[in-house]
Parts: C-alpha cells; sequence; structure tokens
C-alpha cells in the first residue's frame, strides 16, 4: 500500500513540488458490511465492469506451525489441478474461456483467495472458485507436482541474494514471535504435508468463522447474497476469532551474515514497529518517507554509491520499519545512513515540507485505490487492522494531522534496535557498525 511513496514522495523532503492542498478522498456512499449466515462481507459497488472479491483466510502465520508452514497456500495451490465438479482439464478451459483469475496471496495476517472478474463472468468464476475452496479433489499425483513447485521456490530463495537477505532479516526480527512461521513454508514443513494432511486441514480449517469477503464492482447485494448462500454459507462456522497480534519483538541490535563472493552486498535491517491500529502509526509511516528522500539524495543521488536505498514500512498487523541498501561499499554507506537516522531523530523536519509531503502521500493514496484489488485489500485492512471498514476513510486526515513533533517522536521510538542481515563479502564491513543501529 501507498508503494510508490518509497522515494518520489520526499526526496531531500523540500523537493517535493506538488501542492500542498491535495484532494481528499471521495465520500464512500456506495459502502456496506453485512454477514451472510456468519460470513461478514463487505460489498463497495462501483460503476465498472471489473469485479475483484478477495477472501481473505485470517489467520496467516499464527493459524501454522512449524511442521505445517505453508499448507494453507499448498492447498489452495493444489485445489487448481481439480474438483468435484471441475476436474483439472475442464477447470483449465472454463477458466481459459472466461478470461478471469483466481489468485492466491500468502501474507502473515491472513491468506487472501480472490476472483479478478468482469460483471458479465462473475456469476461463473465463483462456482469455479467456490468448488476449489470447498471440494478439491487433492490427488496424491497433483499433490506431488505442487509439493515440486513449493520446494523449487524454496530452493531458489538462495539463489536470490536479495531474496535470501529480506527472509533472513525477516527471521531475525520475528524471533520468538508468531510471525516467524514462514507462510509460504519450509523445505521441511512442505516435505511432510501429504494429499491426506491436505484434506484433513481444508475439512478442519476451512471454515467461515475464518472468512472475511470484500467484493469491490458492480455486483448487486441480493445477488452476491445468493451466490454466498448457495456455496460457502455451506461450509462449517468453526470457532475462530480474529484477534491483533502482539508487536514485533524490541532488543538490542543484531545481524546475521551471509558469505558470498558477489559484486555487491545486500543488506537489510528491520526494527519492530507499531500495532497498526496505535496512533503513531501514520508518524512513523510518514518518517519512513522522508527517510527514504534523505537516503536517495545523498547516497544515491548525489554520491552514487547505490542503485537502491530506502527504509521499508513493512504493514502487517505488527508493523516493521527498517533500512535496505545494496552497495559495493557498505561501511561508508551504512556510516551515512547511521547519520541520516540519527538526524531524524534529533532534528524537527520543516513544516512547509512535510505539508507538501502528507499531500503527495495524499495523492498516492487515491492513486493507488483506483483499482477495485487495492480498494478491497484497504477496506479489509481497516476493518480488520481498526475494527471498522470506515476508519479507512480517516486515512487521509490522519496524515494530514501528523506534525514534525510527531514524526521525531516516532523515529526516537522506533528507529532502534535494528536487526540486520547481509549477503556478501563480510569482511568489508565492521559488525560494530551494524551493532550501533
Amino acid at each position: 500500500m501507498i508503494a510508490r511513496a518509497k522515494v518520489l514522495l520526499a526526496v531531500a523532503l523540500g523537493a517535493v513540488t506538488i501542492a500542498a492542498a491535495a484532494p481528499s478522498a471521495p465520500p464512500d456512499d456506495n459502502t456496506v458490511a453485512f454477514e451472510v449466515e456468519g460470513i461478514r462481507v463487505i460489498l463497495r459497488e462501483t460503476d465498472n465492469n471489473i469485479v475483484a472479491a478477495n477472501l481473505y483466510l485470517l489467520g496467516g502465520a499464527r493459524q501454522l506451525t512449524p511442521r505445517n508452514a505453508g499448507i494453507e497456500v499448498m492447498l489452495l495451490e493444489a485445489s487448481e489441478r481439480g474438483t468435484r465438479s471441475y476436474p483439472k482439464e475442464v477447470l483449465r478451459r472454463k477458466m481459459s474461456r472466461l478470461g478471469t483469475e483466481i489468485v492466491t496471496d500468502a501474507e502473515k495476517d491472513w491468506t487472501v483467495f480472490g476472483i479478478r472478474s468482469t460483471t458479465d463472468v462473475f456469476d461463473s468464476t465463483w462456482a469455479i472458485f467456490a468448488d476449489r475452496l470447498m471440494h478439491p479433489l487433492l490427488q496424491p499425483a497433483e499433490v506431488e507436482i505442487v509439493r515440486g513447485q513449493f520446494l523449487s521456490g524454496i530452493s531458489q530463495r538462495r539463489d536470490d541474494p536479495d531474496a535470501l537477505a529480506r527472509y533472513l532479516a525477516d527471521s531475525l526480527a520475528f524471533a520468538g514471535h508468531p510471525y516467524a512461521i514462514p507462510v509460504t513454508g519450509t523445505q521441511s514443513s512442505i516435505s511432510q504435508i501429504t494429499a491426506n494432511v491436505l484434506r484433513e486441514y481444508q475439512r478442519d480449517q476451512i471454515v467461515k468463522s475464518r472468512m472475511l469477503l470484500v467484493v469491490v464492482g458492480d455486483v448487486d447485494r441480493a445477488k452476491l447474497e445468493s451466490l454466498i448462500r448457495g456455496s460457502l454459507a455451506q461450509l462449517p462456522a468453526g470457532g475462530y476469532r480474529w484477534t491483533l497480534p502482539a508487536p514485533a519483538p524490541r532488543g538490542a541490535s543484531a545481524v546475521i551474515f551471509e558469505q558470498r563472493p558477489l559484486p555487491t552486498n545486500y543488506v537489510i535491517g528491520y526494527y519492530a514497529g507499531p500495532v497498526a491500529n496505535e496512533r503513531d502509526l501514520q508518524s512513523l509511516r510518514i518518517a519512513t518517507s522522508v527517510l527514504t528522500g534523505r537516503m536517495f539524495a545523498d547516497i544515491r543521488t548525489r554520491r552514487n554509491l547505490t542503485y537502491d536505498v530506502h527504509a521499508p514500512f513493512v504493514e502487517n498487523a505488527a508493523v516493521l520499519g527498517g533500512l535496505y541498501v545494496t552497495t559495493t561499499s557498505p561501511a561508508v554507506t551504512l556510516g551515512l545512513m547511521r547519520q541520516h537516522v540519527q538526524e531524524l531523530q534529533r532534528e524537527l523536519i520543516d513544516a512547509e515540507g512535510l505539508k507538501r509531503l502528507s499531500a503527495q502521500f495524499v495523492t498516492e493514496y487515491l492513486l493507488d485505490n483506483e483499482t477495485n484489488a487495492a480498494q478491497a485489500d484497504f477496506l479489509a485492512r481497516a476493518e480488520l487492522f481498526r475494527g471498522d471498514y470506515r476508519k479507512a476513510e480517516r486515512f487521509v486526515d490522519e496524515l494530514r494531522d501528523v506534525t514534525p513533533q510527531d514524526v521525531r517522536a516516532a523515529t526516537q521510538k522506533y528507529m532502534r534496535g535494528l536487526r540486520f542481515a547481509y549477503v556478501g563479502d563480510s569482511t568489508k564491513v565492521d559488525r560494530r557498525l551494524l551493532l550501533g543501529f
């Protein structure tokens, strides 16, 4: 969310040229929430013919154990290989004729199982979508093919130094936290998940209490309710209850090195941020953007020490912030990054520059929510992280309410105790430099 805000929002906090008076988000007159036989539904009716329907299977990493990590996304991917009403080849031909897509995305707080369709074929796509969730065949030979694909993906994680650095840093940041369990699995866990294990999981865990359905598109409420009653409403109720997780662990800085003979070095460190319903969330969001802009202007543009440097803002229910760089000169670059963090902790940013930055965030918010799928995700996050989808409308005002004092306070509170992963030539940097953040 707000993905384009990493660099362009805050280059030097003052070089932003957008006017401060960005438009407000449009009033939300077309969105309604209701329940259909135990399934929570949010429907936003639009006048375009694209439909995004996201079913959030709640729990994410907290739903898993080290032994079955990856099971939910593996189940959903395996369901593409045939269901009770749609054998594999029939399912593929049908989806090809419809020209629609069923997507799967495993995240730390939920797994998304979603439809991307046009209005006129939404009903037909829904029938396949529901059957994949409710009646997957899960034939052993097909499950073995999916297992091989997952194991190949896990193996390739170590081949990509950037992906490896992110994986190691994430593991270090969430050590001892439920998020530490990888939602896409490990080699050990995926190797143990059989067709029978998937069937048991589907029977016991695909239940209505774990579901939030968010639909954005030209879909009539009565029609949507009818589709749900004829399919998902027939699933067991279950006893799941969504709660926010504990924040990420805080503590002393740490670093893990992965020695590799690489032409450049990949460094990423995370620190614990707030839980997503806390007041200073937006202050930290803006602080990371300010830091990104300053580091990019200095380290990338002026000194040419890197092709990518930024301050990530990772918006799970338990938020992370961080620092990222890839560079051939890690000692010099990390020293400069630490100086920029300390400067932001020590000094107040310019109030007029902050207004321009907030205006740019508002513009990015409106642009990023142009697609139906993005709107669905934004509504879901407001509902789950803040208890009410209507609080999404407060996003713009909350950004505008952030003061320079708020930014400094968030920086002082959160930007410390970074846990770094370093992939590359570890002889080029002193461990003490990383532990000094």
